[in-house]
């Protein structure tokens, strides 16, 4: 019985079977049409943007690194949700801090509400003490609320909650949520609204730490079962208790977005 050494070699196969393909479309075009049709060039630039799609992937792919010890992470940049304030267990304040240091050891850059205290204030001190870039984006009105002294890495003001959430969605590749009031609530569930809204298709995190999230994810099962929420649109948010384990369902998720789109297209350029 042989074994497959290399798990990419009968997809690499596939794709040089497609290029072979469309070289000789591209012969037979130019020898015997001087004026190819619109449509017929449609189609070749299409599967040429297939195979620099495949390509691209391939070579993301080849640059991800899944856990941290100071490797690269498949997120640039993540949007932190999380309260100003500590929280009565210490066990929050410790899961803020855990994720501080995996967005360092994995090098990815950090976008929140602008606080310096509470667990804001915790999680944006510790990846700002990494050497990492930190985004704080906040609205002029919390300023006395929410920051305490010197303020953490870039802090951009905004004029109000709503643009707070634009700003913060815009410069993020994915979210990740900790404990928090309903602030930290009402954001998450934007993000998971404008996910289902298709505005944006970045994977969304909940850090369900010692269960706080328990009654919320309680909520969102309920709204499947009484038919309010769609059963795909109920997984759009992952969740568990330990930072690693959610990073990994996070980067498995966006992997079988990318593995969605890439089906999709060669169902448009192979129909």
């Amino acid at each position: 019985m042989g074994i497959c050494l290399f798990p990419w070699t009968q997809e690499i196969e596939s794709q040089l079977s497609e290029i072979e393909r469309i070289n000789q479309a591209t012969s037979s075009l130019l020898c015997s049409s001087p004026t190819p049709t619109t449509s017929s060039l449609f189609s070749l630039f299409a599967s040429i943007a297939f195979l620099l799609f495949f390509f691209l992937k391939r070579m993301e792919a080849s640059e991800e690194k899944t856990m941290g010890n100071g490797k690269k992470g498949r997120f640039k940049r993540i949007c932190v949700f999380c309260g100003s304030r500590s929280g009565n267990r210490p066990s929050f304040s410790e899961a803020a801090l855990q994720l501080g240091k995996q967005l360092v050891e994995r090098k990815i850059d950090l976008v929140y509400g602008g606080g310096s205290v509470g667990l804001m204030g915790l999680v944006s001190q510790t990846v700002f003490d990494g050497g990492c870039h930190v985004l704080g984006v906040i609205p002029k009105a919390l300023l006395p609320h929410e920051i305490s002294g010197e303020t953490i890495g870039e802090v951009k003001m905004v004029a109000d909650m709503h643009e707070r959430k634009s700003v913060m969605a815009r410069h993020a590749d994915a979210f990740i949520a900790l404990p928090g009031g309903y602030g930290t609530m009402e954001e998450l569930l934007e993000m998971i609204t404008w996910s289902q809204l298709g505005i944006h298709e970045k994977p969304v995190g909940l850090l369900n730490v010692d269960g706080y999230y328990n009654s919320l994810l309680e909520l969102f099962d309920k709204g499947v079962e009484e038919g309010f929420i769609e059963d795909g649109a109920r997984h759009i948010v992952v969740s568990s208790e330990s930072v690693e384990e959610l990073f990994l369902k996070m980067e498995v998720n966006e992997r079988e977005k990318n593995q969605g789109e890439t089906s999709n297209l060669k169902k448009i350029n192979n129909p």
